[in-house]
């Protein structure tokens, strides 16, 4: 098809299995590169309805650029446990770990999610690549480890009404599939898993299949969910949902340690508010006795949610004649953050939040000045003149709905 020649011949992109479908379903032809692949931005001119859709109805993404790697044999329970903040041997064959995992000096790799598949056997899927790092850290061991990224695509089913269009194709029932589980199932003859994740903090699952199928399924979903809203979706859409839900972004609210410069563009989990997943009573891990110094003395950074107040940030724009310039879209810029003239954090993405008709962000604050309720001044131009506005420190994730993590009764 002329879309594949093309693009492979100008950018030497990998194109997802989906990439039949999807290209021409993206009218805009704006893309970026994810992971080495080609992913949609928006499919449509604007991605407003592809956001909508997430939130009222549902929003189908290609996430099949995720690193994914699969870890098996007699010590791949030793061999995670060792690698990752979490405690992988309360993870039961079917559910699915958050993590992160740290260099010897506590400070954040990569994040990701671990999927026990049996009890031998395990998928971490990550941002960036891993394979080296996990081999590398199995040496000895009894233990395979093998590259999963090309063999397994992957499509993330997001909105309330996710779970109806599945069930209406799935041979088993969804119902009962509780948040951060997953399960095997058919879709007609097509086997699939299906784990009940996602990166836009609202109800959602993660559809994992082999690549030759990817087609058939992208036609069955589209197909039984179009009285359901059904909706392709694309990067720009994601990224608003996914900071409304608190979710952290590689290279954006955070720096690989093992890419970042200088030492202070490292964070440790604590840093992240990732400290929940950091469990202090199992045995050694990687970074274990940095992170145990770092809790005894509380940390220096905390990473929080910020709300810029809307009277004053529109009043800056009405001195000078205009309309408030909200973002169109989701930026990843490190924006400063002051206290009383003395810069105390920066901002490193926000959006306006169409649905909470709020002005929003992360931030990396310094932790006297962090806790809920501070008030601080974010940074903004206007008319090429740099201005300071009101902004407040709240709790994360800005949007939480109950249907997220709640199963039919």
């Amino acid at each position: 098809m002329p879309y594949k020649n093309n693009f492979t011949a100008q950018t030497q992109l990998k194109l997802s299995p989906f990439f039949e479908r999807t290209s021409k379903l993206n009218e805009s032809q704006e893309w970026r590169r994810w992971a080495g692949y080609l992913a949609a931005t928006s499919y449509e001119l604007t991605h407003e309805n592809e956001y909508f859709a997430i939130r009222t109805k549902a929003g189908l993404l290609d996430i099949t650029p995720l690193k994914k790697y699969i870890v098996e044999g007699p010590e791949s329970e030793k061999l995670l446990n060792q690698l990752v903040t979490r405690n992988i041997a309360i993870c039961k064959v079917g559910q699915v770990m958050y993590t992160p995992w740290c260099d010897e000096d506590g400070k954040v790799i990569d994040d990701g999610t671990i999927q026990r598949l049996s009890k031998d056997k395990f998928r971490i899927t990550s941002a960036e690549p891993n394979l080296e790092w996990i081999q590398s850290n199995a040496i000895g061991m009894d233990v395979n480890v093998k590259d999963d990224s090309f063999s397994t695509a992957a499509l993330a089913l997001q909105g309330p009404n996710s779970r109806a269009i599945l069930n209406s194709i799935s041979t088993n029932n969804l119902d009962k599939l509780r948040f951060f589980w997953m399960m095997e199932t058919t879709f007609g003859n097509i086997p699939v898993s299906i784990s009940r994740t996602g990166y836009t903090g609202d109800l959602g699952y993660e559809i994992w299949i082999n690549p030759n199928d990817a087609l058939k399924v992208w036609d069955l979903l589209m197909d039984k969910g179009k009285s359901f809203g059904i909706t392709p979706t694309g990067l720009h859409a994601l990224d608003i949902a996914r900071i409304e839900a608190g979710l952290i972004l590689l290279d954006v609210d955070y720096i690989s340690s093992r890419h970042a410069l200088i030492e202070s563009r490292k964070s440790s989990p604590y840093e992240l508010g990732l400290g929940w997943a950091v469990k202090m009573n199992k045995n050694d891990f990687i970074g274990k006795s940095s992170l145990q110094k770092e809790l005894n003395h509380a940390s220096n950074w905390s990473f929080v949610g910020v709300e810029i107040e809307w009277l004053e940030f529109e009043k800056h724009y009405r001195e000078v004649g205009l309309a408030p310039g909200l973002p169109q879209t989701a930026w990843r810029t490190s924006t400063p953050l002051y206290y009383k003239n003395e810069q105390i954090g920066y901002a490193t993405s926000g959006t306006w939040s169409p649905l909470l008709k709020r002005y929003i962000a992360l931030a990396h604050l310094k932790s006297t000045y962090a806790q809920k309720g501070s008030k601080l001044m974010f940074e903004l131009k206007v008319e090429h003149f740099r201005k300071l506005t009101k902004a407040t420190v709240v709790k994360t994730p800005f949007y939480n709905p109950e249907r997220k993590r709640s199963c039919p009764k």
